[in-house]
């Protein structure tokens, strides 16, 4: 099976405030989290029934039992890393083929860049990951009934970031910045797989430079 991550490309998150018992305020994102029997932007069909039937095992096995973690950034592995946990999904409800999810940012060295992101007018999208087969049907890959979701939901970049990402590459922007400027070789070795793209894959090569450069946050 593959490691499946699909993004979703909104920018109408709510962000609420609700405040506890004790009167302390808790932060958290609400929206569409999962999509079902439409090809999304990586080509890919997800059946209503499997998506469905994925959703209330997680409800059960996760949800309920408060152990619906999500990271922030785009994670290789299906597995969730406990020291790069930024929020606690508290619920998903279908709305036809969409379900619409919330998360709880949590106090945890992750969630508080979440918050300051979130607090600083950034936007941030929701991308679900799962391991699963595909199969090919008229040039659509079909998630198969195997599939396993492995998390409704991890806080990454905005789709519309990769670009502006890119930009900054190319003109040697201050703000490439990890523990320090980032490596001048990796600027380089960036800079050339841009020039070398051709204008069909460009925006696949600014995806790969965009998540590769938020995997060393």
């Amino acid at each position: 099976m593959k490691l499946i991550k699909e993004l979703i490309e909104t920018v109408n998150y709510e962000y609420l405030e609700e405040s506890a018992g004790s009167g302390k305020k808790s932060l958290f994102v609400t929206g569409p989290f999962l999509v079902a029997e439409q090809k999304n932007r990586n080509g890919r069909v997800y059946k209503h029934d499997t998506m469905s039937r994925e959703v209330n095992r997680y409800n059960e096995e996760y949800i309920k039992r408060n152990r619906a973690f999500g990271e922030l950034g785009h994670p290789d592995t299906p597995s969730i890393n406990l020291d790069r946990v930024s929020h606690m999904i508290t619920s998903l409800q279908p709305e036809g083929n969409i379900w619409i999810g919330k998360a709880k940012i949590l106090e945890t060295p992750m969630g508080n860049i979440a918050k300051n992101i979130i607090e600083g007018g950034g936007q941030l999208g929701i991308s679900s990951r799962g391991m699963g087969s595909l199969k090919n049907v008229n040039g659509v890959n079909v998630v198969q009934d195997d599939y396993h979701l492995a998390t409704a939901g991890d806080l990454v970049a905005d789709p519309s970031a990769p670009g502006a990402f890119v930009q900054g590459i190319m003109e040697n922007k201050e703000w490439i910045y990890v523990d320090g400027i980032w490596e001048e070789r990796q600027i380089e070795e960036s800079k050339k797989m841009i020039r070398k793209a051709s204008q069909k894959e460009i925006e696949e090569v600014s995806l790969i430079i965009f998540e590769n450069f938020f995997k060393k946050l």
